[in-house]
């Protein structure tokens, strides 16, 4: 993959500074801004994090968010407090740059005005200016990257979601089995925002799952709704309650008999996860085919 050039930057590869973090390195989209150190890294083959969505927000309209589900990384650049640095603006723009060069879009750009509703309130460094939220489709990946510039611009961070379907731990000839050791099973469906509009790349963990039920006839099983506690408690009970129709409908359309099924919802009652954290909210997003 490509990397995405940053302003003033050769076409080359930046190597790892002496003093960047151990076992840390540069993110293979995008290099980073001269001079600057990677002090610091995270990664996470499937996980949730929000991200900025929406057009220009310095017009009072509040932050809007979408959650992506896949690779996670983050990482943060500093240099010395002493080193001559790029301004906040700066570092925004070198990536706003690189990204609309590979054709991809801004989609929200944050001012200086601290302002809950216009800026961003970055939880790990506060207030910030100048973040910018982009976006780009490389590799058969919807690429989302939220670039954080903070301290006047001495350090930046910069997240990275690349939205994917999470691949299936358990393999079709393994699903009955563990519903008839545990008696239950979680599937991590991919659904539109605030719907019930199963997405297309979960076509093939549910066409596996069918597989699976076809092999076992005499299981019955209820399908489960569950989500996170964020928003409103009915709406959520709704939405559970639709999500779990949802994947029961396409369970028959694969042929599983409707009979061998109901649909349920739980809303927010019945976390498996803490969900104070993403990673915990996540978790909770859920079906599950619970043996009846």
């Amino acid at each position: 993959m490509k990397r995405l050039l940053l302003a003033a930057i050769a076409f080359a590869a930046v190597p790892a500074f002496a003093d960047d973090a151990e076992g840390c390195k540069d993110h293979p989209l995008f290099n980073r801004m001269p001079g600057y150190e990677l002090q610091s890294c995270d990664s996470k083959e499937f996980d949730a994090r929000e991200f900025p969505s929406g057009g220009k927000l310095d017009n009072g309209s509040p932050v809007q968010k979408e959650t992506v589900e896949g690779a996670q990384t983050t990482l943060q650049y500093c240099k010395p407090p002493d080193d001559k640095h790029a301004s906040g603006l700066q570092i925004a723009r070198n990536f706003e740059n690189a990204v609309k060069a590979a054709g991809g879009t801004v989609i929200a750009e944050f001012g200086g005005e601290h302002d809950p509703d216009t800026s961003l309130n970055d939880d790990t460094y506060g207030w910030t200016d100048h973040a910018a939220a982009l976006k780009l489709a490389k590799s058969g990946k919807e690429i989302h990257a939220l670039v954080v510039p903070y301290n006047e611009g001495t350090c930046y961070a910069l997240y990275i979601g690349e939205k994917q379907a999470m691949q299936q731990a358990v393999k079709v000839n393994e699903l009955v089995d563990k519903i008839n050791k545990d008696g239950f099973i979680a599937l991590y469906i991919n659904f539109d925002t605030a719907k019930a509009t199963i997405k297309p790349d979960s076509n093939k963990q549910l066409d596996d799952v069918a597989s699976a039920l076809k092999s076992a006839p005499e299981l019955k099983l209820e399908v489960a709704g569950h989500t996170d506690n964020v928003g409103d408690g009915d709406a959520n009970q709704k939405l559970s309650e639709a999500r779990a129709k949802s994947v029961m409908d396409a369970l028959v359309n694969r042929g599983i008999a409707a009979s061998r099924l109901t649909a349920k919802g739980y809303g927010a009652s019945k976390p498996v996860a803490d969900n104070r954290g993403e990673d915990g909210r996540a978790k909770n997003r859920r079906v599950e085919l619970v043996k009846q």
